[in-house]
């Protein structure tokens, strides 16, 4: 049953490959072709990806402001984040899914490379069943154990291609194959010619070297991208800088070379379109940012008019609502002010002469 998924899903990997190597001529430039497609078709998926991501670094300000005031309160502290993060419109775990893509790719083509008849040229067991006692009847001898035995597609793939004129036209969907790129076997696992180091050539010198140029390219695109994300270079970034290469430097020395450069191919497109995307996605950010202020500042622009209108009109109401003063009236000249005093209180001209305890009586006799 997984054995037919597999198939199911090597299918189109497998055509696709083919079609560019029937095109070309030249297993590592399909291969190559074959990431670039691959890449492509993944492109629109990514650019959202992308765009939250660069957003994401911009707010990591707010978010370590955030992380400072409720240090004492996780909860809060995730509380606040996520808010922050749904404000903003950012998905904080859409850029872990498409670093994960490659590898589903990696593993689909590493069973085209290891069983070239079977997934690359799409024969049934039955063909290759009667391919193979042909090849047996030309000399060639089924490796029994080990890494050869693992990879005997490939070895009977190379012994096809050596005695192609006797194979040729006999089964349909046959193709010679030729693993030879740049003047390295493809086929070759970089880790078994280290006996041949330091001589062997530039076909022992270039197979040693790929695994090592894919590791440097991949260290370079996790930096830009940790740089453009605001990541800093500490605790589990750190070592998701190393994890990927090592990675990568087990897969260039552990299996086919093939499969290093699609590595290579791989992680050098998608250090062009981090560079790329990076500033296509950043002026974007930078325009609506300054949108964003620019709105800010003429709503704050509007509040103060809308007060300053405000207060004016309750100072109209105000000035509208209160009694004017009454004029004093002057007084004319000769007029003599009379003393205004309680009746009850004078005696002749004096005012306020009698005071509380006067009694007419007092001094009678």
């Amino acid at each position: 049953m997984f054995e037919q998924i597999g198939y199911i899903i090597c299918v189109p990997f497998a055509a696709l490959t083919r079609l560019f190597y029937t095109w070309t001529g030249s297993y590592g430039v399909a291969i190559i072709l074959f990431t670039l497609v691959v890449k492509l078709v993944m492109l629109p998926f990514q650019l959202k990806s992308k765009k939250s991501m660069l957003r994401m670094g911009r707010m990591s300000g707010r978010i370590k402001d955030i992380q400072t005031r409720y240090a004492n309160n996780k909860e809060k502290q995730q509380q606040e984040i996520a808010e922050l993060y749904a404000r903003e419109g950012v998905n904080p775990m859409s850029g872990c899914l498409w670093s994960f893509i490659p590898f589903p790719i990696l593993i689909a083509l590493y069973n085209i490379i290891r069983y070239p008849l079977r997934y690359f040229m799409m024969l049934s067991n039955e063909t290759i069943e009667e391919i193979t006692k042909l090849a047996v009847s030309l000399g060639y001898t089924a490796p029994e154990g080990g890494t050869q035995a693992a990879y005997s597609q490939i070895n009977l793939a190379e012994f096809i291609h050596r005695n192609w004129a006797s194979f040729e036209g006999k089964f349909d969907g046959l193709l010679d194959m030729q693993y030879n790129f740049i003047g390295l076997d493809l086929s070759q696992i970089a880790g078994n010619v280290f006996s041949q180091f330091p001589g062997g050539g530039w076909a022992v010198w270039g197979l040693l070297l790929l695994p090592i140029i894919s590791a440097g390219i991949q260290i370079l695109m996790t930096q830009i991208s940790m740089r453009s994300s605001g990541t800093e270079m500490a605790g589990g970034s750190r070592m998701m800088l190393w994890l990927m290469p090592l990675m990568t430097l087990w897969i260039g020395y552990s299996l086919p070379s093939a499969l290093c450069v699609y590595w290579i191919a791989q992680s050098a497109f998608s250090l062009l379109q981090e560079i790329t995307l990076n500033k296509y996605f950043n002026k974007i950010l930078d325009r609506e940012e300054t949108d964003k202020e620019r709105e800010k500042r003429e709503k704050r622009i509007a509040k103060y008019e809308k007060q300053k209108a405000l207060l004016e009109q309750q100072r109209g109401a105000s000035n509208s609502g209160s009694k004017p003063a009454e004029k004093r009236k002057p007084q004319k000249t000769g007029e003599k002010k009379q003393a205004s005093t309680n009746e009850n209180g004078r005696v002749g001209n004096r005012p306020y002469a009698r005071g509380r305890a006067f009694s007419e009586d007092h001094y009678g006799e």
